[in-house]
């Protein structure tokens, strides 16, 4: 079911990275019944995902202009992240144009929504939420123009990224302002995933933090446009990395405490 094609993104939910590799693995690849698939072969993502990195991977840390909203699990969780991988992430800041993402991301979502969504509201308007309700008709109110503009700046941003992936394997940002949220009324905010969801690159989420309420906080790591198979890998790497130095600190603890 189709909100906005231009964003609209097909992702892996699964308990491991492995998994996650292998089930991308199985949907990844052209399909002509699809005018989004790109025509390239099937990508072997699960044995890039299991090779070891050539040289040690170093990280892109980005706060990006939203981290206001970032709460205070998420901030001293990430200071934990940065003092245990140590020289092999840098803090970067990305051009002051990328603050313009998130309403670039509103318009291109709106207009798409009220276009795929308007068979549904023509039929019966009273089926639909008084929110989706309210957001088709925000679509309706998007200008040509301004939605042409939006999606010209997708390739413009990209060309930003390209520069920060020649020297960095990977950007590290948070999934999420929180941890996850209680119960399943909410899948939480998204506003750290909209700047990725834009600009159509590669990003995961790993559950290697923990906040006050006990839920997950998510790390994010974003990769280069096209290169799930080296993001995957890194995502290896870090995992192993966050994971052996807490395994070296608690046998620290014990042994201080002994």
């Amino acid at each position: 079911m189709a909100q906005s094609p231009a964003l609209d993104t097909i992702g892996a939910f699964a308990r491991t990275i492995e998994d996650a590799a292998l089930l991308a693995d199985v949907i990844a690849g052209y399909d002509d019944r699809d005018p989004g698939s790109l025509i390239a072969g099937r990508p072997d993502l699960l044995a890039l995902t299991r090779s070891a990195p050539p040289l040690k991977p170093v990280l892109a840390f980005v706060r990006s202009s939203v981290w206001d909203r970032a709460g205070e699990d998420v901030r001293a969780g990430f200071e934990e992240i940065w003092q245990a991988l140590g020289n092999a992430v840098q803090e970067i800041e990305l051009p002051d144009i990328f603050a313009r993402v998130h309403d670039w991301h509103r318009t291109v979502n709106m207009a798409e929504l009220a276009r795929n969504y308007a068979r549904y509201f023509d039929k019966d308007s009273s089926a639909l939420s008084d929110r989706l309700r309210g957001l088709y008709e925000e679509g309706l109110t998007v200008r040509a123009v301004d939605y042409i503009g939006a999606l010209d700046a997708m390739a413009m941003l990209n060309g930003g990224l390209e520069r920060i992936f020649v020297r960095f394997d990977a950007i590290l940002t948070p999934a999420a302002p929180s941890e996850a949220p209680l119960g399943l009324e909410s899948t939480g905010d998204p506003v750290f995933n909209s700047i990725w969801t834009f600009c159509g690159v590669p990003a995961l989420s790993l559950p290697l933090l923990a906040g006050s309420n006990g839920m997950p906080i998510g790390i994010q790591l974003v990769g280069r446009h096209l290169y799930d198979g080296r993001l995957l890998r890194t995502a290896w790497w870090l995992q192993d990395t966050i994971l052996n130095s807490d395994a070296e600190s608690k046998s620290a603890a014990r042994g201080a405490s002994a």
